[in-house]
């Protein structure tokens, strides 16, 4: 077997040539065409659609697909053209049901055709790039009906107009709308977009713009806001029912534009009901819906956010500028505290904390709390009130976040170095006196400030509280190591570094006898343990606990300064003293003296003196005697000194002397550390680095960085350029 020759088979052609019929094609369409016209007049279920098929698998198969493709084209147009005429004439409602129905026709025979030409459309129609049948039948139903120039704008027309009643309140019916309308989905894209989206726009554009129009006429900005609501919902639920997916965004952006793009200003302006109105009024709900209506459309949340400033800027300006409201430092920084409240809640509840809307509030309170040069001032006299007694009770978490709240409006201070000066002030009074309610408290509020702005700002701040610890320690010692002063008067000592406390000057008084040997025997004492030290005694900053016995046997008490202490004991050996008496014997200045007369010859409940004559004010020809009917319901008794709580105006300028004075070593270290790493540098960019650097303490004044460089320049830390007067050099 393997060496026989292999035999090559080949299929030979009949060699009777097979004579088609010459009427055959004619036959065999007459027999499709008369199917096609059965299935367009409901009668296809007698039709044998295998046989169908095979009439019509031969023709294509005996070359005459291009007769029965065209045969096709004119069935089909012929029985579109007589449908196109029975909806031309139906009338009323009835029109869209009609054109409906047709169109399901249409569709359901175009299946049975296409079923019955499948061979047709997968041989001859693909290789002679002619349209598919289904495809056909639609393009014809669109040409002939669609296009029907008695039927394209009378459609149309009839559509918009029952979008017109719905939008009314008219109930239509949805789901003829959705089958119509699917209809030009079904015809091809820019058939549904050319025929219906954009007249559907175009119109929705119009009534909106009139019903807007008509609305901002009638109603406040509140109403019109919730009136604007609603046909953003509508449009996106008629979307839902019968439109394409696709016309949602489109719809959207027309009600959008001319809803509430267009009116915007006059809404955020509107009188008695605008923007501002509802800032002051509170009116959460209304500002959210602004929000969320504004954000939808460009530049909404600009116009909204630059309104919210502006008001803020201008309440926040009168409210630091008013002279009255800034008569009491505490309710003044009170009010700011209540406003930022107010405004937090306003942009966390209403403007979904949107964080262009904090940036915006944060830069109003920066810009209104500058304008008034006593802010650092005031915030720290309002620290100072609460750590004296407005704490008192307050749970721990309360307290922080009170504290958190004053460094909130800390960090908006340009002037820091300022506000530590006089943050300075106070802590020292009130750690000297002993009447901060929370040492923690206090501790606390040091560690939010170095954390802010760095160890060297508090150092100090620390220091005092490192002093009152050692004083406390080095009172124990002298005692210790003098236990005969267990009998008679007790002195208690705070010995302060100078470098850590406010400076204050050694004011001259005559201390009774009695605290002046123990003055001396803690001087010695002191200076006996620390070599190389001074000590120079602030009476001025301290206080005395004396034992008072009035007429009648009255005991009591009384919590007093040093400087009242020694003109009280004066009356230990006098009945009456003249003003100038006192003053001679006492030594106090004149304008202390006065104030600490007035506590005690003037304030009612306090009056332990009487002046004479009786008057407000302390004369020099007063004198003065122990008042014997003084009476109190407390054995204890605190006498206050008569002060204003805010600065006078010369202390006011000398503060801002000694700011300056710290400024000009800080402003010419910043010089020299940008000089030494940049060698050469321009006058120009110099203030530009110095202004950066010193931001977080404060803003440098380009006068004063001038003055500072022409400072450096005659000590030889820098020299001007020879050919560039404004360019300078660092020397090594």
């Amino acid at each position: 077997m393997s060496n026989q020759k292999k035999r090559n088979f080949q299929i030979e052609p009949f060699k009777q040539r097979v004579i088609v019929d010459p009427k055959y094609s004619d036959k065999t369409w007459k027999i499709l065409e008369h199917a096609i016209h059965e299935i367009y007049n409901h009668n296809a279920s007698g039709l044998s659609f295998e046989e169908l098929y095979r009439n019509a698998y031969n023709m294509v198969l005996h070359k005459f697909g291009q007769k029965l493709y065209n045969g096709l084209v004119l069935s089909m147009t012929f029985h579109l053209k007589e449908i196109c005429k029975s909806i031309e004439v139906s009338q009323g409602g009835s029109f869209l049901e009609q054109l409906n129905r047709n169109w399901n026709d249409h569709n359901k025979a175009l299946e049975m055709i296409r079923d019955m030409l499948m061979y047709m459309d997968r041989t001859y129609v693909s290789s002679t790039n002619n349209t598919p049948v289904h495809e056909l039948g639609l393009n014809l139903w669109r040409d002939i009906v669609v296009h029907s120039s008695k039927i394209q704008s009378r459609l149309l027309n009839t559509l918009l107009d029952l979008v017109h009643k719905e939008r009314t309140g008219e109930v239509i019916d949805r789901l003829l709308m959705r089958n119509v309308i699917k209809m030009f989905m079904d015809l091809g894209e820019i058939v549904y977009q050319e025929d219906f989206e954009k007249p559907f726009l175009e119109a929705s554009a119009e009534f909106y713009k009139v019903e807007s129009q008509e609305f901002i006429e009638c109603c406040d900005c509140g109403d019109y806001l919730k009136k604007a609501e609603k046909p953003l919902i509508e449009e996106v639920e008629r979307v839902a029912h019968y439109l394409d997916v696709k016309s949602e965004e489109k719809i959207t952006s027309v009600v959008e534009r001319e809803v509430i793009a267009n009116h915007m200003q006059r809404l955020v302006h509107m009188e008695n009901s605008g923007l501002v109105n509802m800032l002051l009024n509170d009116k959460y709900e209304d500002m959210g819906r602004m929000y969320s209506l504004f954000r939808r459309v460009t530049n909404g949340l600009v116009i909204v956010r630059d309104v919210m400033t502006l008001h803020l800027r201008e309440m926040g300006k009168q409210l630091v500028t008013d002279p009255e409201k800034s008569k009491d430092p505490v309710e003044f920084v009170q009010r700011l505290l209540d406003e930022r409240d107010k405004y937090d809640k306003i942009i966390v509840t209403a403007f979904n904390n949107d964080k262009t809307f904090q940036n915006a509030l944060n830069s109003s309170f920066e810009y209104f709390l500058n304008l008034n040069t006593r802010s650092p001032e005031f915030i720290s006299l309002f620290v100072d009130d609460k750590l004296r007694r407005g704490l008192k009770g307050v749970r721990d978490d309360d307290v922080d976040l009170i504290l958190d709240k004053v460094m909130m409006l800390f960090r908006y201070l340009q002037e820091k170095d300022v506000f530590e000066k006089y943050y300075k002030q106070h802590l020292a009074k009130r750690l000297l006196s002993g009447k901060t309610v929370s040492d923690e408290a206090e501790r606390n509020l040091i560690v939010k400030l170095k954390t802010e702005c760095g160890y060297q700002f508090t150092s100090k701040l620390e220091g005092m509280f490192t002093d009152m610890k050692t004083s406390h320690d080095t009172l124990l010692g002298f005692y210790n190591s003098h236990p005969e002063l267990s009998e008679g008067p007790t002195l208690v000592v705070q010995v302060l570094t100078t470098g850590s406390w406010p400076t204050q000057p050694t004011v001259p008084c005559n201390l009774p006898a009695e605290v002046s040997v123990l003055c001396e025997k803690f001087r010695s004492y002191y200076l006996g343990t620390h070599t190389g030290r001074r000590l120079s005694w602030q009476t001025n900053m301290g206080t005395a606990d004396i034992k008072a016995v009035f007429g009648k046997n009255q005991k009591h008490e009384l919590n007093v300064s040093t400087f009242q202490m020694c003109v009280l004991m004066l009356f230990n050996n006098s009945d009456r003293l003249s003003y100038k008496e006192i003053e001679q014997a006492t030594e106090i200045p004149a304008s202390d003296l006065k104030r600490c007369l007035q506590s005690m010859a003037c304030v009612k409940g306090k009056n332990v003196l009487r002046k004479e004559p009786m008057s407000k004010d302390i004369a020099e020809e007063d004198s003065f005697v122990v008042n014997e009917r003084f009476t109190s319901k407390f054995y204890k008794v605190k006498i206050g000194t008569v002060a204003a709580q805010k600065e006078t105006e010369p202390e006011k300028q000398e503060t801002r002397q000694r700011v300056e004075e710290d400024r000009k070593p800080q402003i010419e270290a910043a010089i020299v550390r940008i000089m030494k790493s940049r060698r050469v540098l321009d006058h120009n960019n110099i203030i530009t680095e110095v202004t950066k650097q010193l931001q977080s303490r404060f803003l440098a004044n380009p006068t004063e960085i001038k003055k500072r460089i022409e400072s450096l320049i005659e000590r030889d830390f820098l020299e001007r350029d020879s050919t560039d007067r404004k360019l300078y050099r660092y020397l090594a």
